[in-house]
């Protein structure tokens, strides 16, 4: 069988199927630029700021987080470095605040995928019924081993193309969503972690009373 073949075995059920896997590899290779991105540059953009920052470099550090804005973890840092004299308190809801904020970012597209694990397996086996109700429809009771039996047969084995088609598309999503979770999962841990180094310089600065270096420039 070609392609050609193949879906129009599938039936009606092919069409949506089709859809899916198309919205799949457009969000797959979306969440993949996105992820690449964030991997590649965070954790060290990260690594630099917080240096800066342990060393009074606040304009320096602002600079470099506001070159950096595309990236979920300058963002964060920057609602609160930009915070004018703020407590200890208020620099950590800062933090946490612009952390939620960013969370359906990190999780963009997760709904979709899922429902795409779940429809197309559905789709698949409703496929199947239809085309078994077809297959039976035209068999003639009478007519046991003729002409109609191999009819039925093949049609049988035409109908199970969309169960196939159905499992194909949602694994091939189920494997892509599961990565895209983990990294969210990690992202998360690793916010918290940089955070965390965060708050506690800002802290020290806050107590020893270094307001030079701890503060950001009014504006």
């Amino acid at each position: 069988m070609n392609i050609s073949n193949i879906f129009q075995a599938g039936g009606v059920v092919m069409w949506p199927l089709l859809f899916f896997s198309v919205l799949a590899v457009a969000l797959i290779i979306e969440r993949i630029v996105f992820w690449q991105k964030i991997i590649n540059r965070q954790n060290r953009t990260a690594r630099q700021v917080l240096n800066f920052y342990r060393q009074g470099n606040v304009v320096i550090t602002l600079d470099i987080l506001k070159n950096n804005a595309d990236l979920p973890i300058a963002r964060i840092f920057l609602a609160a470095l930009e915070l004018e004299e703020a407590t200890p308190e208020e620099f950590r809801l800062a933090l946490e605040s612009e952390a939620q904020a960013e969370i359906p970012l990190l999780k963009r597209f997760q709904n979709i995928f899922d429902t795409i694990i779940g429809l197309a397996p559905l789709l698949g086996l409703l496929g199947t019924v239809l085309g078994l109700i077809s297959a039976f429809a035209s068999l003639n009771i009478g007519d046991v081993g003729g002409t109609k039996t191999a009819t039925v047969t093949s049609g049988i084995s035409e109908a199970l193309v969309s169960t196939a088609s159905g499992l194909i598309v949602a694994i091939f999503t189920l494997f892509f969503a599961n990565t895209f979770r983990g990294l969210y999962i990690r992202q998360i841990a690793s916010i918290q972690e940089l955070g965390g180094h965060l708050e506690l310089l800002y802290r020290r600065y806050y107590e020893r009373g270094d307001k030079d270096k701890s503060y950001a420039p009014t504006r």
